[in-house]
């Protein structure tokens, strides 16, 4: 019989897919994003002679701060890949706290920022933020009904 701590339970694998969204998010970023989208520039109310005034300037830092936000949202998937892989599979309460929090702060927050911008990705980071919430509400139904079988087998448990 299969030990079940080698079993991949429905909660890692929606937080390895999160994890993996973000580590495509934190590629655009670094490799593929311009420094301005024309979202950026509605946002901004630019005018067409300010944006020429700034624009080389702006272009310029605003490549740097995306490269380093691309490689942030890249760790941040990495790490979220690993707690799946790891202690979030087995179940530990610690990770499913620690994956909360870190989803609520990185692609929770993302994605709120966005619908506050009403940037044109908004639905996009919705979802991945989604995803995450899954795995974490996952968690939590998986780990009450494992504690409720583990009381059936083991009736000495109950108290």
């Amino acid at each position: 019989m299969r030990d079940t701590r080698d079993r991949w339970h429905l909660s890692s694998m929606l937080l390895a897919v999160s994890g993996t969204l973000l580590v495509g998010v934190g590629i655009y970023f670094l490799f593929l994003r311009p420094p301005l989208l024309p979202e950026d520039i509605r946002y901004m109310s630019l005018t067409p002679a300010e944006l020429q005034s700034v624009g080389p300037r702006l272009m310029s830092w605003l490549t740097y701060v995306f490269r380093v936000m691309g490689g942030y949202v890249a760790a941040t998937g990495m790490l979220a890949l690993t707690l799946a892989a790891t202690s979030f599979r087995d179940h530990r309460p610690v990770a499913a706290v620690g994956a909360g929090v870190a989803g609520g702060l990185s692609i929770g927050l993302m994605a709120a920022v966005n619908f506050m911008i009403q940037s044109d990705f908004k639905w996009v980071l919705l979802g991945m933020a989604l995803v995450w919430g899954a795995s974490i509400a996952t968690f939590v139904r998986e780990s009450a009904l494992a504690s409720r079988q583990s009381r059936v087998r083991n009736p000495d448990l109950r108290q």
